[in-house]
């Protein structure tokens, strides 16, 4: 009886410890997408097939973006970090429109307080309105939470060099140009 109990017992330490390395992989692999900047192939796809209304009814198809570096930033006009970072983006996209940048802010808002809110804080760059299918969007690109502000920075290619949750700082920026 002792030998088949130890048996038992070495095959249930055996079987946990094969959990365990399965377990850790799993979590590794998980950090490491996490922590990476790349994004599936049909994700960006979706992405660069997607087109907003402007908050003056225009289409804004996301394909017209490619091809130079793109910053995403998704905001909405309740969320005080997004509005207290947006007159810093602004800035941005005017000093750097000339080197090929472009901005795209995407409003998980109410169109009606949308355009309400761009009549009394103009900005340079694009603004599309994305709604709640924004919120969705921006968890495709990272952004799991679905908080705000998030952004993205994309290079001439496509690809991710940057995401940030929160609020951009002046710093942020300069990594990006540099």
């Amino acid at each position: 009886m002792t030998i088949n109990t130890n048996r038992r017992t070495a095959m249930y330490a055996g079987v946990a410890a094969l959990a365990a390395i399965a377990g850790a992989g799993v979590a590794w692999q998980r950090h490491a997408v996490q922590g990476s900047n790349d994004i599936a192939t049909d994700v960006m796809q979706t992405f660069w097939a997607a087109e907003f209304d402007t908050p003056t009814g225009e289409t804004l198809p996301m394909s017209a973006f490619q091809g130079r570096p793109l910053v995403v930033n998704f905001w909405a006009t309740w969320c005080s970090p997004c509005v207290e970072e947006m007159p810093l983006i602004d800035v941005f996209f005017r000093q750097n429109q000339k080197n090929g940048w472009q901005v795209l802010g995407l409003a998980i808002d109410q169109p009606s307080r949308v355009r309400q809110f761009l009549s009394q804080y103009p900005v340079s760059y694009a603004i599309g309105l994305a709604g709640l299918n924004g919120t969705e969007l921006g968890k495709n690109l990272g952004n799991e939470v679905g908080g705000l502000p998030f952004t993205v920075v994309l290079d001439a290619r496509g690809r991710v060099i940057q995401r940030k949750m929160g609020k951009l700082s002046s710093e942020d920026m300069r990594k990006w140009v540099a």
